[in-house]
């Protein structure tokens, strides 16, 4: 059953115009977890309008008066088996009702995508205990935990040698590179957790919408012919940071321990430096199947923040 308001309180839905306002709440809230804002307009305005997300049934503004105190989410991709999920607020009643809210949305999305049952997932810092104690009393437990990692630039990083028989692409341009590495991703993550298969279409748009990315920053891996790596970069972490962020990076099974990733990521290392970043941030899977954690900590990376990803099964 959904949290009752008090009787002062509004809801609305979000539009893009809501983004500064969705911006000061995350970043205030942040702040007192982390110490920072960890958070951008520009990550509120894509939240916002990314393709797929409906705001008038999947988003939810919570007013006293005229303050912003409480915002809400639910968003699907793929076939809709894990939703991604937020609930921000520092109002434990507005927490719970923004709860009731997305788990009647999440029933739903999965009824309409002919589900039984659908995953809820939402990220909490590890240093977040009061919000981890309420999630897990309403019913979540951890699913997987994610380790943002970190290598700061402090001058010229030199540029690693390409591994033996590997031809380097720089940017997808054009619909058949942009296809290549879709592929790639979807070979080489599907099985992962919380990972949703999306349609060439649907990740496509996805990338198109986000206002920190460009298809120039993306690389391919070729072997005879045949892409088997990809690295995705985007600026989500320049305006607060000025600090490349590598999004994706996958290689094949069959292209495993031939160097790939570390030639991508130690050549990501040297642009990010040419280019006057001061580091190079990334977010690793600690339960991932293959042992990432160990590779970037081997190229140099370490460990600046915790956020573990807890997760709740709702039957319809």
């Amino acid at each position: 059953m959904t949290a009752v308001l008090p009787d002062t309180f509004t809801v609305r839905p979000p539009t893009k115009d809501d983004a500064q306002a969705v911006f000061d709440l995350v970043a205030a809230y942040n702040h007192t977890v982390v110490g920072f804002a960890d958070y951008t307009l520009d990550d509120a305005f894509d939240e916002l309008t990314e393709p797929g997300f409906e705001p008038e049934t999947d988003g939810w503004l919570v007013f006293d008066g005229d303050q912003l105190v409480g915002y809400g989410s639910v968003f699907g991709k793929g076939e809709f088996h894990v939703l991604d999920m937020d609930a921000v607020t520092s109002d434990p009643v507005v927490e719970a009702y923004l709860l009731g809210e997305i788990t009647r949305r999440g029933r739903e999305l999965a009824a309409a995508h002919g589900h039984t049952s659908v995953q809820l997932d939402t990220g909490v810092y590890r240093l977040d205990t009061g919000r981890r104690a309420r999630l897990e009393a309403a019913g979540y437990a951890r699913g997987t935990t994610f380790h943002r990692m970190r290598i700061d630039h402090h001058g010229p990083v030199p540029a690693p040698a390409v591994p033996a028989g590997v031809v380097v692409r720089r940017g997808t341009p054009d619909e058949e590179s942009q296809r290549a590495a879709h592929h790639v991703v979807i070979a080489a993550f599907t099985g992962q957790y919380g990972f949703e298969v999306r349609s060439f279409e649907e990740w496509q748009a996805s990338h198109e919408a986000q206002s920190t990315f460009d298809w120039a920053g993306m690389a391919l891996l070729e072997i005879d012919g045949k892409a088997v790596a990809m690295r995705e970069c985007t600026d989500a972490f320049i305006e607060d940071e000025n600090c490349n962020y590598v999004g994706r990076l996958a290689v094949l099974d069959e292209a495993r321990g031939k160097g790939l990733a570390k030639f991508l990521l130690r050549d990501q290392f040297a642009l990010d430096a040419a280019a006057g970043r001061t580091g190079t941030l990334l977010h690793v899977d600690t339960n991932n199947p293959t042992p990432a954690l160990g590779l970037y900590l081997s190229v140099g990376m370490t460990e600046s923040l915790v956020i573990d990803s807890l997760r709740c099964t709702v039957a319809v």
